[in-house]
């Protein structure tokens, strides 16, 4: 009923209505919880009284979410409980994939950083020369590098004992002038090499006719060469597991968050490395495949 008919005094119920804290809309049975206590004694206040309440009742519903989670154990549905936890699982995430850069001097009581990462590089260069041996098309003077002949003098390198050119894409020339002793030698690490080559000796020259690369032989040197990587990385998982125990040997004399924090730059240093050996891997196939 209205307090004076005819007039411009509002109804009660506008008066409920104007009062009511305009806020988002939780579930039926969540605002029914939480705003039916405070209003029932909110509307029996003298107005002056009420309209100072009202300001209290607002500036505690803009509350930081955390303190309505009790109340809202029942209302896991709610909007604004979603999203609060939402960001908190997102900010934990980011925060898990921050990089860790330790102070090697810091920590070379406990473990060596520069020592594993010179490990670790190792691993690298001992995929690159494997590459370079057993991973190649063949086309160029640079492919009989890595080959090491057995003297009677003791092993040398095939380029410091003879000079290697490529006459031709199919023909590669050993000229062994300088050392003509070791012709034989020399044939005898070429066609041993693995590389299926058949030299040829012409007095000091050393012909070595190259077969001509099929498309299926390019596939079968980018397995290789796949089958090379992973061994490589087999490797790397080995001096990461060396590095991690060493590190926790010194668990009674430091934290435990040390511990973690230097295994967490371990797996780093492992992590970069081979996403390295990812892209020499890439590169090689590329090379192979075109």
């Amino acid at each position: 009923a209205r307090a004076v008919r005819g007039g411009s005094v509002t109804s009660a119920r506008q008066d409920r209505g104007f009062l009511l804290p305009r806020r988002r809309r939780l579930s039926g049975s969540c605002e029914e919880f939480i705003m039916a206590g405070p209003l029932r004694w909110l509307r029996q206040l003298p107005p002056l009284l009420r309209y100072s309440a009202l300001g209290i009742a607002r500036s505690s519903l803009q509350a930081p979410q955390n303190l309505w989670g009790p109340v809202l154990n029942d209302c896991s549905q709610s909007r604004a409980w979603q999203m609060l936890q939402a960001r908190h699982l997102a900010a934990k995430k980011a925060k898990g994939q921050a990089r860790v850069n330790i102070n090697a001097a810091l920590v070379e009581d406990i473990i060596s950083l520069e020592e594993v990462n010179k490990e670790m590089q190792a691993v690298v260069e001992a995929l690159k020369e494997d590459f370079g041996k057993n991973v190649n098309i063949r086309t160029s003077p640079g492919a009989l590098d890595h080959i090491t002949v057995a003297t009677k003098d003791g092993k040398f390198p095939l380029n410091q004992l003879g000079q290697v050119s490529l006459k031709s894409p199919q023909l590669i020339l050993v000229n062994m002038s300088s050392f003509p002793d070791s012709t034989a030698a020399a044939i005898k690490a070429i066609r041993e090499s693995g590389m299926d080559l058949n030299p040829e000796a012409d007095g000091p020259i050393i012909r070595v006719p190259i077969p001509k690369v099929t498309r299926e032989h390019r596939e079968k040197l980018t397995v290789l060469a796949k089958q090379l990587t992973n061994k490589a990385k087999e490797s790397l998982r080995r001096v990461r597991v060396k590095a991690i125990n060493q590190t926790k040997k010194a668990k009674s004399t430091v934290s435990e968050d040390t511990i973690k924090l230097i295994e967490k730059q371990i797996q780093q240093m492992t992590d970069d490395t081979s996403a390295e050996m990812d892209k020499l891997l890439m590169a090689k196939t590329k090379e192979l495949l075109g």
